[in-house]
């Protein structure tokens, strides 16, 4: 209800949550890496680059990490939803999904790094999924262990508002272009000047996180990012060296060679998921072929186009 109350009353006030919550982030990753270098230090200086190297040998090992930690490392794309409420969105938004991903990926190396010096034997951890809690603990004791958990909470926090806020703006979108019932979510508070009906829906589907397993809802999530990155590689091959014709040498370095890699690498992404993850998200893309039937009536007629547009804001 709070995520909720804040998001319908505006983005600005989202983004002031936001950037405290990020400070107390900020300040705990400061905190935690002066832990770890007086732990380390006391206890003596261990190899700086073992880090970096496989355990035993054994590549396998990190590249099935990377696999995983790739489809858990997302939200950087969500910046192009607010495109609408940004000034200058052609210049800022590409310019700030790069800074999102460029800063946020020097962070999880350095914590992951930093992580290692001081809690290097994975096989000791008390439980897989609360190792963070044996890092932090052994860098800091009980004191940092509980700052922790208390920005941790934030970090959820500010999570969560930052993704109902992007998906109640992408709603908005489709249900001001006729995709979705334009009367549901396609209106903006008259007051707040935000789309409330969408966000109010987002907020109803959030709870069904109290009855599904975290497994499941990150199967969904896996499955929907790669299909999303699977499809932005393969359009602009299209857009660039079909539709426009762009085949120089440096075109097609930048337009194909680098997006085929980019395919490639997401097709083997896929080979990490579960049988689940793909039952689940086939029967959601069924449930969208069928909603598209309906809409375009059997496809005797196209479909509405969706169009995010600078002109209209909404705050």
């Amino acid at each position: 209800m709070l995520v909720t109350g804040l998001n319908v009353l505006g983005i600005r006030l989202v983004a002031r949550m936001n950037f405290l919550l990020v400070a107390v982030q900020v300040v705990f990753i400061a905190v935690f890496l002066v832990a770890v270098g007086r732990t380390v230090a006391g206890a003596g200086l261990p190899s700086l680059i073992e880090p970096f190297l496989p355990g035993g040998g054994e590549a396998s090992a990190v590249l099935g990490g990377a696999a995983i930690l790739c489809l858990s490392f997302l939200g950087f794309d969500a910046v192009s939803t607010l495109s609408e409420e940004t000034h200058d969105p052609r210049r800022r938004i590409p310019r700030a999904i790069m800074l999102v991903t460029v800063i946020g990926g020097a962070l999880f190396i350095l914590v992951s790094y930093a992580g290692h010096l001081v809690f290097p034997r994975f096989s000791e951890f008390t439980d897989v999924d609360s190792a963070a809690l044996d890092v932090v603990g052994a860098a800091g004791g009980t004191a940092l262990t509980a700052f922790f958990t208390a920005s941790y909470i934030a970090g959820c926090f500010g999570s969560a508002m930052a993704s109902q806020a992007s998906v109640s703006r992408i709603l908005y979108a489709m249900g001001r272009d006729g995709v979705l019932p334009p009367v549901v979510f396609g209106r903006l508070h008259p007051r707040f000047r935000t789309p409330a009906l969408a966000t109010a829906v987002v907020g109803v589907l959030s709870l069904v996180a109290l009855v599904i397993s975290l497994e499941l809802a990150s199967s969904m999530i896996s499955f929907g990012a790669l299909v999303a990155f699977s499809l932005v590689n393969l359009s602009v091959i299209k857009h660039y060296v079909i539709d426009e014709g762009r085949r120089a040498p440096a075109n097609l370095l930048a337009y194909a060679v680098v997006p085929g890699i980019g395919v490639l690498l997401t097709l083997w992404l896929w080979t990490s998921l579960s049988a689940t993850t793909f039952a689940v998200g086939l029967a959601w893309i069924a449930a969208g072929f069928l909603y598209l039937l309906g809409l375009t009536r059997l496809f005797s007629r196209r479909p509405p186009e969706l169009h995010l547009r600078e002109a209209e804001q909404v705050s």
